[in-house]
């Protein structure tokens, strides 16, 4: 086992391997909770039941899909990188796909599971790099940067510090509420601990959350913190039974963002975790096919056993940091992944408040590509800007999306740059012109 990870060629042992995937596993565990609260849209009031994904089959759906995910990029590309369903773009699923345009959560399901699909044919057939290649460099930050955003407006909404104002759209929340003053609080402790680069920062803080919300009397106690593992009879094969149900204009929108989401929330990932652990060559990053193939396999799982899209976690550059450097750091991260299938009982205190900072604190580090947008440049700030400012404002990030790719043909036109523009973007230009003119309600 040594030899196949190449232990000795990359300065590494089982010690060091292990501490790094039990941080990776610690800087990410936030997920197993976060990811059943939003998809289960356990924030949003009256809504019907049928709305709601059961947070058990989500639970037990998040962890396998994690362990599974990153037990293939331990084995198959031997990356120290770990996976699971991710932040964006669930949100995206709950918010965007089921709340806003009204899709059944079944079908978004089987809208997964097709963007999976897709993403391992052009993996294989190498197609994937042009398609990346050809959406502008500043387009992409601004996507990471929108959806990090909406992501912190959903967390403030949750925390109830922002609230609905007929007057003005949104306000200023009641900040004496008892739930509101624990999320504030969760807030303060989970910045105080990334601060002081505390090891699993947000996993603790709402640990930390919890817990003073329990003294408080603002969650109940649970009666039990191992249990069994939630049934997955909810969700699992949903997929397929709703698969006819994709094929129009409307689930081709979803779809797409899907997959572009997962691309860049993947290649940037893969780029910069390897890069922190050195494993670059010539600026190249090798076995890049198998990680990805990793990746597009481990969104697949996900959309059958009933969890939004799998991706790579940056999280894991926290394990790297411990000193991971092979793929039996990803290894050890699924096998606590597993483990964690137990702690289901534990999903009863974790309430809006106590999510509410880890949405806040994740959109923190999402926006952080702002600063490698090109302002100076008016022709890339205006599509940027408006692909970033649109999916908080709409609530929607599809409909960023949509607007800045819109825009960006437009203003390089305008610019005298039309052969700058990739013929996938013309394309792209197209297929968005029609999400509105068709889709939008």
């Amino acid at each position: 086992m040594k030899k196949y990870f190449q232990f000795d060629e990359l300065g590494t042992n089982y010690k060091r391997e292990i501490i790094a995937g039990l941080t990776t596993f610690l800087s990410m565990a936030y997920i197993l909770f976060v990811n059943p609260s939003i998809l289960s849209l356990s924030a949003v009031p009256d809504l019907p039941n049928e709305m709601r994904m059961d947070q058990g089959a989500v639970f037990t759906a998040t962890a396998i899909a994690a362990a599974v995910g990153s037990l293939l990029m331990g084995l198959i590309a031997r990356y120290p990188i770990a996976l699971a369903p991710g932040m964006g773009l669930n949100a995206f699923f709950a918010f965007t796909v089921v709340l806003t345009m009204g899709i059944p959560w079944q079908t978004a399901l089987s809208g997964v599971l097709m963007s999976g699909l897709i993403f391992i044919l052009l993996t294989l057939s190498g197609v994937r790099e042009k398609i990346i290649n050809s959406i502008p460099e500043d387009l992409k930050y601004a996507v990471g940067a929108g959806i990090g955003l909406f992501i912190t407006f959903i967390g403030f909404q949750n925390a109830g510090i922002i609230v609905n104002n007929d007057a003005v759209l949104v306000g200023l929340g009641h900040l004496t509420n008892g739930n509101t003053l624990l999320a504030i609080f969760g807030v303060i402790v989970t910045v105080i601990l990334m601060v002081r680069g505390v090891n699993g920062g947000i996993f603790i803080g709402m640990v930390i959350t919890a817990v003073v919300g329990m003294f408080s009397g603002l969650i109940d106690v649970p009666t039990k913190v191992i249990g069994s593992v939630p049934s997955l009879s909810p969700t699992f094969g949903v997929a397929f039974e709703h698969f006819g149900e994709i094929f129009n204009i409307k689930m081709l929108a979803v779809v797409l963002t899907f997959l572009f989401v997962d691309f860049f929330d993947t290649a940037g990932t893969l780029v910069a975790v390897a890069n922190q652990a050195g494993l670059l060559k010539d600026n190249k990053l090798p076995r890049a096919g198998k990680a990805l193939f990793a990746d597009s396999c481990a969104t697949v799982v996900g959309a059958i056993l009933g969890t939004s899209t799998t991706t790579s976690y940056i999280e894991s550059s926290a394990g790297v940091a411990a000193g991971g450097r092979t793929g039996f750091t990803s290894v050890v991260t699924a096998i606590l992944f597993l483990l964690a299938l137990f702690f289901s009982p534990l999903l009863s205190v974790v309430t809006a408040p106590v999510t509410a900072p880890a949405l806040i604190i994740v959109g923190v580090l999402m926006v952080s590509s702002l600063g490698k947008i090109e302002w100076t440049r008016f022709e890339i700030a205006v599509p940027s800007f408006l692909t970033l400012i649109s999916m908080p404002l709409t609530y929607s990030i599809a409909t960023g999306i949509a607007i800045g790719f819109i825009f960006y043909p437009i203003t390089m036109i305008a610019k005298g740059k039309a052969k700058e523009i990739h013929p996938i973007m013309y394309g792209l230009f197209v297929v968005f012109i029609l999400y509105f003119a068709f889709l939008v309600e």
